[in-house]
């Protein structure tokens, strides 16, 4: 990259604010206030996500008697949930690639349960007057090299081989840039509605919303402390009170979990994005975006970009930081060197835009596992429940995530439950030096891959017999 592209690029940056688009909210609800006394409930959902909300809300669904506590540690939204690219897949398992190699056997029972959840999610929308701006627009994942052309219409063939095509089409790069304009789209693979956009943090603070008129007890700024049996239930410390529950559920993803032994199975990784102001008609008619999908590349380090309701691009990933130790730890949520390739690769990718400045830019710390999907257990003799790992597409799946919980510690045998993704764990990360020293080497290899025409090393050809995954 010459330096006066970067400079030019840069200065894009001059304004930006360090602060997630979403969160930059003037219509952000006030916290509700901490809980400082010891309560006694049927269930308590520990956790203010997407995780802890969706939890909460099937709970009553299912029995409005039922008596909920929610508590969070700061403010409901306001970590992964509130700050992601606003992505709502259907898909359950990281994309039906992801799934079809892990669970062939389920790979239709898992896609048929991905499509009806986010069905579901767009009935719960509109019934609770949910003001996200939900749009099942779709998306596009994008060719942006020769070899990745030919890796999408491979996959395509197979999905069609399996019966898995329906609402999918491979576009060639003609039919792809009459969807959107970039002279590096080379080709595409359209998902018509697998996919919905939102306004991520609306969309959790719709949720707490929701969960307090169904009567639903939330306690923020509330940091559960410890958890222990009590009797026949459960019993969590916090700073200024306590909560005995005959059940618990645990939303918490990439903080550590309550429940020690989980710890292993995930490790923070932190993706960042950038917000531009809003596009001139003019602006936005130069890269024809008409149909609003959602778009991702589909390298090994890729992008993900998209249209708000006020026609700003929202152009996040690429970069995926592991922090040594996994540790989570607000100084790793502004990373400017990051901020700048970015910026880079946006122009790179719609030189139409020469000249739009971003308005926001920001990061944080989502949880992956070694499946890069969810995984789901109990602990304490089946009186808690938890799922963890969405790897950046909980969205949609955290939903249900929440359905999976209530049925482990409701004791059901369904669908759900049944299922090989939830009844086996991933294999969980070594202890430091091993999984920085691994987690490293296997960034290094991708990116390697993604300069040689996508051929992979040994060490990611043993990674894929081992099941193992690791991307941006």
């Amino acid at each position: 990259m010459a330096p006066g592209a970067m400079t030019r690029w840069t200065k894009s940056l001059s304004e930006a604010q360090p602060v997630a688009y979403w969160l930059d909210d003037p219509g952000r609800p006030r916290p509700e206030p901490a809980l400082t006394a010891a309560e006694i409930c049927d269930l308590l959902v520990v956790g203010g996500g997407y995780s802890g909300l969706w939890t909460a809300l099937l709970a009553k669904e299912r029995d409005p008697g039922q008596d909920v506590v929610l508590v969070e540690a700061r403010e409901a939204g306001w970590a992964a949930s509130g700050r992601n690219g606003g992505f709502c897949a259907a898909s359950l398992t990281h994309g039906p690639a992801n799934g079809l190699t892990r669970w062939p056997d389920e790979i239709h029972t898992l896609q048929e349960l991905g499509a009806r959840n986010l069905d579901e999610i767009e009935a719960t929308v509109a019934r609770h007057s949910l003001d996200c701006d939900f749009e099942r627009t779709g998306e596009i994942d994008i060719a942006t090299a020769p070899h990745q052309a030919g890796e999408l219409r491979a996959a395509y063939d197979e999905m069609e081989r399996r019966g898995l095509t329906d609402g999918l089409e491979f576009l060639d790069a003609g039919a792809v840039r009459e969807q959107v304009d970039s002279p590096t789209f080379l080709a595409g693979l359209h998902d018509r509605r697998g996919v919905a956009l939102l306004n991520p943090a609306r969309l959790a603070w719709g949720l707490k919303r929701a969960c307090l008129r169904l009567g639903v007890r939330v306690y923020e700024r509330t940091p559960a402390l410890t958890l222990r049996p009590y009797g026949a239930g459960m019993a969590v410390r916090t700073p200024y009170g306590s909560v005995r529950a005959r059940r618990v559920a645990l939303g918490t993803n990439v903080f550590p979990n309550l429940v020690r032994r989980v710890r292993s199975y995930t490790v923070p990784v932190y993706d960042y994005a950038l917000m531009t102001e809003p596009l001139t008609a003019d602006r936005l008619a130069s890269i024809g975006w008409r149909n609003r999908q959602g778009l991702a590349d589909s390298a090994n380090q890729f992008h993900y970009f998209r249209l708000t309701a006020d026609n700003r691009v929202l152009w996040g990933g690429y970069d995926a930081v592991y922090p040594y130790g996994g540790r989570v730890r607000a100084e790793y949520d502004d990373r400017p060197e990051t901020y700048a390739k970015l910026a880079g690769h946006f122009f790179t990718c719609f030189p139409q835009l020469e000249g739009v400045r971003f308005t926001h830019a920001w990061g944080g710390a989502i949880d992956t596992c070694s499946r890069f999907s969810a995984f789901f257990g109990t602990a304490h003799q089946g009186r808690v429940a938890y799922a963890a790992g969405y790897t950046g597409l909980g969205v949609g799946a955290t939903r249900f995530g929440a359905n999976v919980m209530l049925d482990l510690l409701a004791g059901l045998r369904t669908e759900r439950t049944e299922l090989e993704m939830v009844r086996r764990k991933p294999l969980p990360f070594p202890p430091e030096p091993f999984a920085w020293t691994g987690i490293a080497l296997t960034k290094w290899s991708l990116a390697r891959a993604d300069a040689h025409g996508g051929r992979r090393n040994l060490w990611l050809r043993t990674m894929d017999r081992l099941g193992l995954g690791f991307d941006s």
